[in-house]
């Protein structure tokens, strides 16, 4: 069997090993990827240091990793979209459950993408710029499209000739966000979202209407105006307390639908620590109760509230209509900008422990991206 280098997590909690493993053979519907490019993600490093509690399905030892783009090597039977030498982005689903970490882990030297979660990178993005997508603008239509969620119309779909309707979005600058916020723009929604005031005007760039800062102590009110009383169809909260301001704007607006996307807790205290036990009892607790408050509040007040998970769409219809129609559409009408801007922090798989570090300390409206 053929081999190649990947940064494998040996054992729950452990720092990332480069090792060797077994180089897969493509299932029908999946595409082998040499990759170029990998970009790091939150979750990444949540899974990493707290996997026994979080992920405890994942069996170790693992590829982490969601957000690739390289070329194609070989194809499955059925793939009909790629050919061989093909530069491709997609989204890496191993850490799901019932997946397989070691095939379909994006932090390694080959891996699968499944055809239905790929995209031809066009001529001018480099592999960089397109390894800043996958996860974010996944998570960020399924907020927006999926059914249970928001339910809105996809780009590419009629808009009413009816006055515009508004998304609200808190957390523009996230990875999330800024996908959120060009898809929605491109769906024919106004945006109003929030960020820090370094970071609107890139956001009004890419397509909000207005943008608040989060910092404020009248965020809330300043959204309310924003809106100016045009119908809401729902809100994206992204960020340690955003689901609570979303349900108060939403509440005051007339909105009907949120997806939460964040804990109302950061795990980044219990990632550090040496030990999970006891630290993590008073975390999860206080994550498990004031997601149980949040959700009463918002049901006390007529609001629909549900969870984003940013790969279920490897498992619905808006998956397939997203990546290979409206993504690949986008960015040839320039319409679909690489954001968060790519910060390229190292090459090779030993520099992706520095980089999960690196993302965990913290940036702004920025992906941390590692060449390989």
């Amino acid at each position: 069997m053929p081999a190649h280098a990947a940064a494998i997590l040996p054992a729950p909690r452990a720092a990332l090993t480069v090792t060797t493993v077994q180089t897969p053979t493509p299932a029908a519907d999946e595409v082998l990827v040499r990759v170029r490019a990998v970009a790091i993600n939150p979750v990444d490093w949540v899974i990493q240091g707290t996997s026994r509690v979080t992920y405890r399905w994942l069996n170790t030892p693992a590829v982490l990793g969601s957000d690739v783009a390289g070329e194609v090597v070989a194809i499955g039977s059925a793939v009909t979209r790629f050919r061989v030498g093909q530069r491709v982005f997609g989204l890496a689903t191993g850490t799901d459950r019932g997946r397989d970490p070691l095939r379909e882990g994006a932090f390694q030297e080959y891996t699968t993408l499944v055809e239905r979660l790929t995209a031809p990178i066009p001529d001018d993005l480099s592999d960089e710029e397109a390894a800043v997508f996958p996860l974010g603008i996944s998570t960020a239509a399924c907020a927006l499209f999926q059914p249970q969620l928001l339910g809105l119309r996809m780009p590419g779909d009629p808009a009413p000739a009816a006055s515009r309707s508004v998304v609200v979005i808190w957390g523009g600058s996230t990875s999330v966000g800024m996908n959120a916020v060009q898809l929605a723009h491109a769906a024919g929604y106004d945006v109003v979202t929030t960020a820090s005031a370094k970071n609107a005007e890139t956001l009004r760039g890419l397509g909000a209407d207005a943008v608040v800062d989060h910092r404020s102590p009248t965020a809330v009110a300043d959204l309310v105006a924003a809106i100016g009383g045009r119908p809401v169809v729902g809100a994206v909260a992204l960020g340690a307390g955003s689901t609570d301001a979303c349900i108060d704007v939403l509440a005051r607006t007339g909105g009907e639908r949120l997806a939460m996307a964040s804990t109302p807790v950061s795990l980044d205290s219990l990632v550090g620590r040496r030990r999970l036990f006891p630290a993590m009892l008073p975390v999860f607790t206080r994550i498990g109760l004031g997601t149980l408050r949040s959700t009463l509040r918002a049901r006390r007040r007529g609001i629909r509230a549900a969870f984003v998970w940013g790969s279920s769409l490897r498992d619905d219809e808006m998956g397939p209509r997203l990546w290979g129609e409206v993504v690949p559409r986008m960015l040839a009408e320039g319409a679909l900008r690489p954001m968060p801007a790519p910060l390229v922090v190292g090459d090779g798989l030993a520099a992706v422990q520095d980089a999960l570090d690196r993302q965990r300390a913290g940036v702004s409206a920025q992906k941390v991206v590692v060449r390989l």
